[in-house]
């Protein structure tokens, strides 16, 4: 029997249970956020960031489906007609007399009409939907290469701002300690204080600097993880640098191959044959088409079965606005098909040319040209601590540095630009990774 000492007693051993469970749960709790932030950052590869990119993105997602829509319409395509089954029922009104045609009696009606369709039409139909399968697969590839190109080009900026934003900083650690050495000496009244006041000038200036680039890389950061749709942790990193090296086939068997494999170029030869056949299609339906009939008849005192082929002769008019709008519909795509090979070639070209003018500026930049500034800015830095040198020459050695770095890191990324284009023209990305 409970008593209220017993329920007394079991109350307040419950709530002193309760406590400790509470207080083990929070620790867990903490801890396993504290593991969560002690997580290094995620680091992905170029290929890794495509793949993140092409699975995430709304637009390749919407280019799927339309591919899946065409297949649908194979489908469709290929089905044969539906039979029309009538059925009609009534009774009899008498005009003569009874006694002459007998009682009245219900009489009912079915009728069966079966389609036969024009094999030349429905082989027409049935290509022009596979044409259009092709086509949207196509379209779907371009989509891919074009985010894949975006994304290569989007990461290459993120280093690129990330390489400006860590020069930014060396430089303003450099005018810092310049600083530090000129309000010494302003202290000890070896240096006027003017030159202090254009140190303190240069610092903010670099501190300017320096808070831009870091911002700039922020910005191509917040680009790349709207790309892949939020598919990327905020503190993610890429595993390449700017110095990734670059090789292609021969530029001539680029030019025989990116005809064949461009996704657009196949797009506009898919749609080019649906054209064709949707002319055959059009051309097809000027044929009778045909309609099998059977008809069974029943009163009170008869029953018949008849049967019937239904006609429709085109003889008044004869599809010819729909024939000839297929017609230029197919000359339309042939034009654009011939001028976007050629722009494609023309596009080639230009990236191929703007990756040996990328590549001559990184090697001539990289042969001597960095070294030598480096050099000149070293020796006016120690000709300053010696007294032989003013502020103004160490200033302009790091601003010649600096525009150096600076050319130097720009052409590398135009480098990597060029290069994500031509391999945007030739669709050249991760399709084996991509989850269909």
């Amino acid at each position: 029997m409970l008593t209220s000492k017993n329920f007394s007693n079991n109350l307040k051993g419950s709530m002193q249970t309760f406590p400790f469970w509470h207080l083990l749960l929070s620790l867990v709790f903490i801890l396993s956020s504290s593991l969560l932030s002690a997580q290094e950052p995620r680091t992905l590869t170029i290929e890794q960031l495509q793949q993140s990119g092409l699975q995430a993105n709304g637009l390749v997602r919407a280019a799927r489906s339309q591919v899946n829509i065409a297949e649908s319409g194979v489908v469709s395509a290929g089905a044969l007609p539906n039979p029309e089954v009538t059925f009609m029922t009534g009774p009899d009104s008498r005009r003569l007399p009874e006694s002459l045609t007998g009682p009245a009696a219900n009489q009912r009606q079915i009728t069966v009409s079966q389609p036969i369709e024009n094999p030349f039409l429905r082989s027409a139909r049935i290509g022009s939907a596979e044409a259009n399968v092709d086509a949207r697969q196509a379209n779907l590839d371009q989509v891919n290469a074009n985010l894949a190109a975006q994304l290569r080009v989007r990461a290459y900026e993120l280093l690129l701002r990330q390489e400006q934003a860590l020069m930014e900083t060396n430089i303003h650690d450099l005018m810092k300690e310049i600083q530090r050495r000129i309000k010494v000496s302003v202290e000890v009244g070896e240096t006027a204080r003017f030159e202090l006041i254009r140190a303190d000038t240069e610092v903010l200036s670099a501190a300017s600097r320096m808070e831009a680039a870091k911002l700039n890389a922020e910005r191509a950061r917040v680009v790349l993880i709207q790309l892949t749709a939020g598919a990327l942790p905020n503190d993610f990193e890429i595993a390449a640098s700017l110095n990734d090296p670059v090789s292609f086939p021969p530029l001539e068997e680029l030019r025989q191959t990116i005809p064949n494999i461009n996704p657009d170029i196949l797009r506009l030869k898919a749609e080019q044959d649906r054209a064709s056949l949707r002319i055959d299609q059009e051309k097809a339906s000027v044929l009778p088409s045909v309609n099998l009939l059977y008809s069974n008849y029943q009163d009170a005192q008869f029953a018949s079965n008849t049967a019937g082929v239904n006609l429709e002769i085109p003889l008044f008019y004869r599809r010819r606005g729909e024939i000839d709008s297929a017609i230029f519909d197919s000359a339309r795509i042939k034009e654009t098909l011939n001028y976007r090979r050629f722009e494609i070639s023309q596009q080639l070209e230009a990236a191929w040319q703007a990756m040996e003018i990328a590549q001559r500026r990184v090697e001539m930049f990289e042969g001597g040209i960095v070294t030598e500034a480096r050099l000149a800015l070293s020796i006016a830095q120690t000709a300053y601590r010696l007294g032989e040198r003013g502020f103004i020459e160490v200033l302009d050695t790091q601003r010649v540095l600096r525009g150096v770095l600076a050319e130097l890191l720009q052409a590398r990324f135009e480098l990597q630009s060029a290069a994500a284009e031509i391999d945007r023209l030739r669709a050249h990305y991760p399709k084996e990774q991509i989850l269909e």
